[in-house]
């Protein structure tokens, strides 16, 4: 029974990683063939490797400057994001104030409703009167502002921290500020790993919000806006092999940020598993 549950269990497993490879697979290899070839769809390989796709694709796209664009978007978000949710898990972790289950509960909602569209007019009224609708600035703040998933997550590994470290650190003469970036931060690692890459890839894939804040500055585009730029060329002719590459290049940053987080997802899984 051992080896058939075994063996059924790897068969499900190989069937899942084949479903979510394959499309992935299909775009690597739609990146090398014509669009001819992607409209028959009659092979799996491409008859001639066109490599030249790719450097067409980052000529096209502009991908130099929409880069340089989304990694700023990306990385400030992605700052913005672990220093609000990490002292905001530590506040409530750590004291008491007045609405303090209200405010949990609000978090809490806010990851179970999707209001999508609906919120972009009064976003972008707000960052007009801020003088921030013109500037990648505005993006940044509103994805910012979309932390509740990350929140959740350190405020569970601040509850794995020992109260005592505080009450040592404030016998010692810390204050709570100190106490938080001298104690708290470090011991918090595994977990700003963890959602530093999910606010990272939220933010590179981001594509409303960065579209509807360049629509009158097409320079500060990001590079899911300019991909999009791609899908036809002259005479509005269809371009997908020239996405398809495009996409295959703005898949690299977010293996490389897992790369770098990995070690991070396997301290929280160790700590899991020996909680």
């Amino acid at each position: 029974m051992k080896v058939a549950w075994n063996t059924v269990l790897w068969a499900f497993l190989l069937i899942v990683a084949f479903l979510t490879l394959f499309p992935i697979m299909i775009t690597l290899l739609g990146s090398f063939k014509t669009n001819a070839e992607l409209t028959a769809g009659a092979t799996l390989l491409p008859e001639i490797w066109h490599f030249s796709n790719y450097i067409e694709a980052w000529k096209q796209a502009n991908f130099s400057t929409y880069t340089l664009n989304s990694v700023f978007v990306a990385v400030a978000s992605t700052i913005g994001t672990l220093i609000v949710s990490s002292m905001a898990a530590y506040v409530v972790n750590r004291m008491d104030f007045i609405g303090k289950k209200l405010y949990v509960s609000i978090q809490g909602f806010t990851m179970f409703v999707a209001i999508g569209a609906v919120v972009l007019r009064p976003q972008f009224d707000l960052m007009i009167k801020l003088h921030l609708h013109n500037t990648l600035w505005g993006v940044v703040l509103i994805l910012i502002s979309t932390h509740a998933s990350a929140f959740f997550i350190l405020l569970s590994f601040m509850n794995g921290i020992p109260k005592e470290l505080d009450e040592a650190a404030r016998i010692d003469g810390c204050s709570p500020g100190r106490t938080f970036w001298r104690i708290i931060i470090p011991l918090l690692t595994p977990g700003l790993g963890v959602c530093a890459l999910f606010a990272f890839r939220g933010a590179w894939n981001e594509y409303l919000i960065p579209f509807v804040f360049t629509l009158s500055k097409p320079e500060l585009q990001t590079l899911t806006v300019g991909l999009a730029n791609l899908k036809y060329g002259i005479a509005a002719a269809s371009q997908t092999h020239f996405m398809m590459a495009g996409a295959c290049l703005s898949i690299l940053p977010i293996l490389i940020a897992y790369i770098f987080a990995n070690k991070s997802f396997m301290q929280m899984t160790a700590g899991s598993l020996k909680g």
